[in-house]
Formats: C-alpha cells, sequence, structure tokens
C-alpha cells in the first residue's frame, strides 16, 4: 500500500481465513452433488417447520415421508402451491400479534421490511435459525471473499453503508429493522474496528446529515475498502463529498462536527468521541484540492483496494458514472445477487456471477418463455442450461415456501454442479432503478388516488424509468384542459402519494438516490394514436397489451412524440 499501513489486517485475515475456509469446504461438499444436497436442504427446511400451522396445513411430516430426492419435490409441489407475498401474509400477521408456530417453530427473531406490490409494505420475517445458520454464516464467507481480492482489504478504515438496525416494532414488541444493520452491530470485534463510522449514524434520520457523518469518518482514515449494495450510493458520495469538501476539512482539522447538521444528541455525542484534531490528514486534502481541483476517491484514497457493490442489471448508468475515480488497483467484485427475502448465495469467481447455495435454501425455477403460462413446468437446480433465463422460486429457513421472488436471472456457469446466476431484472410489473421496486399496480393507485383528490381525472398516463436521469417520467393526459403548472401540482401530489406507498420510493427520493420525477402532458387520444402507430409497425391488434409503468426505451420514445409543446 502507498499510503498509511495500520497494523492488525493480518490477524483479522487469519480469523476471516479460519471461518471462510470451514464455509468454503461445506459448499464444495455440496458442489459435489447439488441436487442431493437440495434434497437435504428441503427435508430440514421442513423437519423444522413440519409441526407449525402452515406445516400441519400443508402436511409437511407426509411429504418427509418420501424416498428419493424427486418423490420429495413432487410432493412438496403437490401440498404447497407457489405463493407471493400476499399469500403468506395472513400468517406473518398471525406472527406480529404475538402468535407462535404459526409459519415455524416460534417467533421471529425481527423483521425486515421492504416494498410490496401494495400499498402496505412487506414484513420479512427473520428467525433465529435463518440469522445464524445462514445468514451469519454467509456473512462470514463474503468478508472472506473481500481479502480474496485484495489481502489488504482491512488494512484501512472500511466505509459500509447499511440500514437501520432498529426501526421500530411491531405490535408484539418484535424488532423491526435491516439486517444489514443488525449484522453491522453484530459482527466480530476484531471486523467492528476496521468500521469508520459506529452504529449510531445509521440512526440519523435526515439523509444529510447521515451522508456526511459516514463520509467524514471515512475520509479522515486511511479507507481500504467500501461495501455498498447500490452504486447510485458510491456516485452520490463522490458528488457529496466534492460539495461539502471545504466543511470537511474544517471539521478533521479541528476535530469538530458540523453543528448545523440535524441529528439526535446521542447519535452527535456517539460521532463527536471519534473526532480528534488532526491538522495533518486537513492539510493533505487541501493540496489534493489545490492539486487537482476536482478531489476524487483515487485522490483523497490512494490505498483504497475493494470496491464491493452492484454490478450487474440496471446498474451501468451508475458505473459509468465512478469508472476512473478509484486507484488502478482497486477491485470492484460484484456485490451479489439477494433481497430482503434471501441472499441466495455469493459471488465466488470474483466476476459478476453469484453462485447458488443448495445447502442453505431450496430452489425451484420456471423458464423465462414460461412467465405467463397458468401451470408452467417448474425445474430443479440440476436441470438448468447456461445462456438460459429463468425465474427463481425460494424456501427458506424464514417461513417463505415455493415463494416466488419475481426476479429474472441468467444462468452464466456452474460451480460444480451448482449453477451460477446473475440477476437480469425485475419482473411482473416491478421497476427498479436505485433498489425502490416499484410496481405498476401502486403508480396506478396513485395517479387514481391524485385523480379523486385533486378532481383532475386523467384520459390516459403512463411512467417510465430513465436510468441515465435516475428517475421517472411521467405522462399524463387529462380529461379537462390542464396548464403545465397544473401538470407539475398534479405530479408533485402523485410522487408524495408513492412515498405514502411503497416504502423504499420513499428512501431513494429522501436520500437523493432518485431524483423529482418528471411530467409531461400528452395531447389528445394520446393511447390510440400510440396503437395505431405499433400496428402499423406489426402489432397484432387482438394481441396488444400496455404496461402502464416501463423500463423500455423503445415505447418510452414513441410517447415522447406525442408530448403537447
Amino acid at each position: 500500500m502507498k499510503g498509511e499501513k495500520i497494523s492488525g489486517y493480518r490477524k483479522i485475515n487469519l480469523a476471516m481465513s479460519i471461518v471462510g475456509n470451514i464455509q468454503i469446504f461445506k459448499l464444495k461438499m455440496a458442489s459435489r452433488n447439488a441436487l442431493k444436497s437440495q434434497a437435504k436442504t428441503l427435508r430440514q427446511i421442513l423437519s423444522y417447520a413440519k409441526d407449525s400451522e402452515y406445516g400441519k396445513e400443508h402436511n409437511f411430516a407426509q411429504i418427509l415421508e418420501a424416498k428419493t430426492p424427486h418423490e420429495l419435490f413432487d410432493a412438496y409441489r403437490k401440498a404447497v402451491k407457489v405463493n407471493d407475498y400476499e399469500d403468506i401474509r395472513p400468517y406473518i400477521n398471525k406472527h406480529l400479534q404475538g402468535g407462535e408456530n404459526i409459519l415455524f417453530p416460534g417467533k421471529p427473531k425481527m423483521y425486515a421490511t421492504t416494498s410490496g406490490t401494495t400499498k402496505e409494505p412487506k414484513w420479512i420475517p427473520i428467525t433465529n435459525e435463518y440469522f445464524t445458520n445462514v445468514y451469519g454464516k454467509i456473512n462470514k464467507l463474503w468478508l472472506w471473499t473481500l481479502i480474496q481480492q485484495s489481502k489488504y482489504a482491512f488494512a484501512g478504515g472500511v466505509v459500509s453503508i447499511v440500514g437501520k438496525a432498529i426501526e421500530g416494532e411491531a405490535p408484539d414488541g418484535t424488532i423491526v429493522g435491516s439486517v444489514s444493520g443488525v449484522s453491522y452491530t453484530q459482527c466480530p470485534a476484531f471486523v467492528k474496528k476496521a468500521y469508520t463510522a459506529p452504529n449510531e449514524v445509521f440512526e440519523i434520520t435526515d439523509y444529510k446529515a447521515r451522508n456526511y457523518c459516514i463520509f467524514l469518518l471515512g475520509l479522515i482514515r486511511n479507507t481500504s475498502l467500501i461495501v455498498t449494495a447500490n452504486p447510485s450510493t458510491v456516485a452520490g458520495m463522490q458528488d457529496n463529498i466534492i460539495a461539502n469538501y471545504d466543511s470537511y476539512i474544517h471539521d478533521i482539522e479541528t476535530g469538530t462536527l458540523n453543528a448545523e447538521l440535524q441529528m439526535p444528541d446521542h447519535c452527535r455525542k456517539a460521532i463527536e468521541a471519534m473526532l480528534t484534531p488532526n491538522p495533518k490528514r486537513a492539510q493533505e486534502l487541501k493540496d489534493i484540492k489545490a492539486k487537482y481541483g476536482t478531489p476524487l476517491p483515487k485522490h483523497y484514497w490512494p490505498d483504497m483496494q475493494v470496491l464491493n457493490t452492484w454490478r450487474s442489471g440496471n446498474t451501468k448508468i451508475y458505473l459509468d458514472k465512478i469508472t476512473g475515480t478509484f486507484p488502478d488497483e482497486c477491485k470492484t467484485p460484484e456485490f451479489g445477487y439477494f433481497a430482503s427475502e434471501c441472499r441466495v448465495g455469493l459471488v465466488m469467481n470474483g466476476k459478476n456471477d453469484t453462485t447458488l447455495f443448495p445447502h442453505m435454501h431450496f430452489f425451484e425455477f420456471t423458464r423465462e418463455e414460461d412467465m405467463e403460462k397458468e401451470e408452467p413446468e417448474f425445474l430443479t437446480i440440476d436441470q438448468l442450461e447456461i445462456g438460459k433465463r429463468y425465474c427463481l422460486y425460494v424456501t427458506t429457513w424464514a417461513g417463505l415456501y415455493r415463494y416466488n421472488m419475481n426476479d429474472l436471472v441468467e444462468v452464466t456457469g456452474f460451480y460444480g454442479t451448482i449453477p451460477m446466476i446473475q440477476f437480469i431484472q425485475k419482473v411482473n410489473g416491478i421497476i427498479t432503478l436505485t433498489g425502490e421496486k416499484l410496481h405498476e399496480r401502486q403508480f396506478i393507485a396513485a395517479v387514481h388516488e391524485v385523480e379523486k383528490r385533486l378532481n383532475m381525472p386523467c384520459r390516459f398516463f403512463i411512467g417510465f424509468a430513465d436510468e441515465q436521469y435516475s428517475g421517472y417520467r411521467f405522462y399524463y393526459e387529462f380529461e379537462n384542459e390542464a396548464s403545465q403548472e397544473d401538470a407539475e401540482r398534479f405530479n408533485k401530489a402523485v410522487d408524495e402519494e408513492l412515498k405514502n406507498i411503497n416504502i423504499e420510493y420513499a428512501a431513494k427520493r429522501n436520500s437523493f438516490r432518485l431524483q423529482d420525477p418528471v411530467p409531461y402532458r400528452l395531447v389528445g387520444d394520446s393511447f390510440e394514436k400510440f396503437k395505431a402507430r405499433c400496428i402499423a409497425e406489426g402489432a397484432r391488434d387482438g394481441q396488444f397489451k400496455l404496461m402502464l409503468l416501463l423500463n423500455d426505451e423503445k415505447r418510452h420514445a414513441k410517447f415522447k412524440e406525442l408530448v403537447k409543446d
């Protein structure tokens, strides 16, 4: 490393190697026969939950009488239908009210919340078994993969951006929060020492203040590792540091924290306890600005070793923004495919492919071309082919049985007999630019609510995601004459309603990762004109369908031509 080395990373590497090698051995054993591993995992999950209310209703004990893996899978499919969240919400509601032994033995350790397809958010139960035996072990192996990228990954400070560990309580008093946040608070002491920010930083609800503190504490250190799922956060980080650079220099030089930042007193005290006057570092930052004009991570973090973030799906626009801004030797491994409901595996090849963990979850798949079928064929892990795309269904230790992830993935290779996948996109009307998971139903519901509230009925409306803009463009054809000012007022109300409906959308808007949605007024008969053009280009009239929330530039271009001057 070029800058100041921080002692202790060898001990961290040794500890991670010990726990990592244990998990690697288990993964390699599973990779010898992924199908056999899947049968074992499904039996373990069903045995664990067979005496729960759900297990009894769906005859888990009887399913377990199957002799062969395929008999087990067939019996499971016959007894348990595919579930969306709304199918299991009634069982989760019983847990939320204090019920035990509903989806699984006992009660959840905690709940993670995320956006659903309706106004009600999803409450994802996290059991002790899932948190300890699955998520905890995956985390240990994940940390091990980072030192495979660079032995100096933990030689400096670690900027890790996570959710709030405790966001509230369920009706029965169970913790509601972020799994990543809880993991941050419970990570091994030897790892926690490397983190630049205390737990209290993530309790700050004002995103400007929270981000300021995260990056202030990162700038003080010789930071060597950044971990954040979404690259839009990294792009925002760079903009934040440029915008507040002089303020950061002042706080570092004086060992103070900007008095104008809004945060709870205990958070300010925890952060101020980590600050001491550092005129040497402040001068380094001054010299960097004088030399380069626009400070970039490669200037103020010259020893950055690893940037771990998403690189697949529609993240390219954000990756392009940060390309060339980090040191040449900085590795940028894919964070891997995961969701609140399930972390399905890890990137094990140093590229962009997530290796599924058949010894931790049970997986099923349907072919992309079968998505619209009422009774698609369900495939097991041994039936997948390289280059083919599939919809993914999971069964977990946390009460999700044959759960539709609503994600399209592509098989890119194999780790032994285990498929490796890349996330392609959300399906079934769900759009996500920065993790907001905005559903077509939510957009429709928001517009209809605002129509009634403002007495501004729409004849037609449609929304498009714009990756370059990092936001949405909404098009409205009003029943009555409306000015551009009227459209902007209507659109602002739709934006606020979407924040009320979708907690992920609200978080991304409030943290400035999503830009303000942009309104446009459409000419009269806009849908009819659009449809006529599509039919003229070869679309079949009888099969013509149009979703009202899209990430489709070809269709978007047609609506751009239908905007009022």
